[in-house]
């Protein structure tokens, strides 16, 4: 059973802004009611390029209609420029967390909103579909899945379902999502070896794997943890709420916090309470 902040499950029983808006100066459109998800996103932009107001109407569970429910509260006052920035994990992270199973909710709210912006700007539609079709059943294309890869720094075949829905259906792409899977580990191993990152660039890296793979595990039994510092090869956090205190906070540290990063960033790494 999925355990759902309570964010998610005011937005899913009390959605906001849902509904149509005839008058939209643009309407984004994401899947389809035969693949089981489908979202409209209507968007009213005033002359200085503000969203003055934002609905939409979705075909899906609730963590469906909750993504898009804050989505358009994010979006209400802020610019089309400023709208481009929000990413699928602010979605995930302004409901307190969405399920691992459920996260291809967020990424459908993220391509609407994407959807939504390119036809305001005039860019062409043929610009949005890029790459042969994956998975049959869901409509999810090559391009689709590398991009998820790497940008949510997916690290299993089970993720790429869970961010894109691709293999959840008869399951006949499987093989193919693990051999673009390997390929992609491969290039971020080989980025690894060949190109050192500078220590900006690994805090920001090690922060998103916290965000988007540990402190959501650990949220679901009341805990937490934040990036102190990263000193060369090692990692210094503070681990908060039901796990600050616990007797195994320690195993929590090594064995779950610690493994998990080695698997990003390789065996070296150490993870320290600060």
């Amino acid at each position: 059973m999925w355990e759902y902040t309570e964010t998610v499950k005011e937005h899913y029983k009390n959605p906001k802004n849902a509904g149509e808006m005839p008058d939209a100066d643009a309407i984004g459109e994401v899947g389809s009611i035969a693949c089981g998800d489908a979202l409209k996103l209507f968007l009213k932009i005033d002359k200085n390029g503000i969203i003055v107001d934002a609905k939409f109407q979705t075909f899906g569970c609730g963590s469906a209609v909750a993504s898009a429910s804050i989505l358009t509260e994010m979006l209400i006052g802020k610019t089309v420029e400023e709208a481009e920035k929000i990413s699928n994990q602010d979605i995930a992270d302004l409901l307190g967390g969405l399920p691992e199973q459920k996260m291809h909710c967020s990424v459908m709210g993220r391509e609407a909103l994407e959807d939504a912006l390119a036809k305001f700007k005039g860019e062409p539609k043929e610009k949005k579909v890029k790459g042969k079709i994956i998975c049959g059943c869901f409509g999810v294309t090559e391009d689709k899945i590398r991009e998820i890869i790497k940008k949510d720094l997916i690290n299993s075949p089970e993720e790429i379902t869970n961010y894109t829905k691709a293999g959840g259906g008869c399951g006949k792409c499987k093989d193919d999502l693990a051999k673009i899977l390997n390929e992609e580990l491969a290039k971020r191993n080989n980025g690894k070896k060949d190109k050192p990152l500078t220590r900006t660039q690994l805090i920001l890296k090690v922060n998103k794997v916290l965000e988007n793979k540990i402190a959501p595990e650990l949220r679901k039994d009341g805990g937490d943890i934040e990036l102190i510092d990263v000193e060369d090869k090692k990692i210094l956090v503070n681990l908060q709420g039901a796990c600050k205190n616990c007797p195994s906070s320690n195993l929590t540290l090594k064995n779950f916090v610690e493994n998990s990063l080695k698997e990003y960033f390789g065996e070296d790494i150490e993870v320290i309470e600060a």
